[in-house]
């Protein structure tokens, strides 16, 4: 399924700063970042399962927020993008 992961994660602490941290690292590990806060993935429903745990036990939800879109389709159907896209399709092949 494809998926977007937004967060805004209050930063005013140094425990803040390490959530945040935390948190994008995670995002590294399922997906790509296509804008500071914002993460595009691919995952299956297990994977999926296993991100959201990652990520909610994470979060402080008095202070943090995390929202995850699912996308009921290709990306190229749901995503417009307009001025830079560093987006890149792992479903085809890459050339080195």
């Amino acid at each position: 399924m494809n998926i977007i992961v937004t967060y805004d994660v209050n930063t005013e602490t140094k425990e803040g700063r390490r959530r945040l941290h935390k948190v994008a690292v995670i995002c590294k590990n399922f997906g790509q970042r296509v804008q500071k806060s914002v993460f595009e993935c691919s995952v299956s429903d297990a994977q999926m399962e296993k991100f959201r745990k990652s990520l909610t036990d994470i979060i402080d939800t008095q202070k943090d927020s995390l929202r995850i879109y699912r996308l009921v389709g290709p990306r190229e159907n749901f995503v417009e993008v307009f001025g830079r896209d560093a987006f890149i399709d792992f479903e085809q092949p890459l050339v080195v």
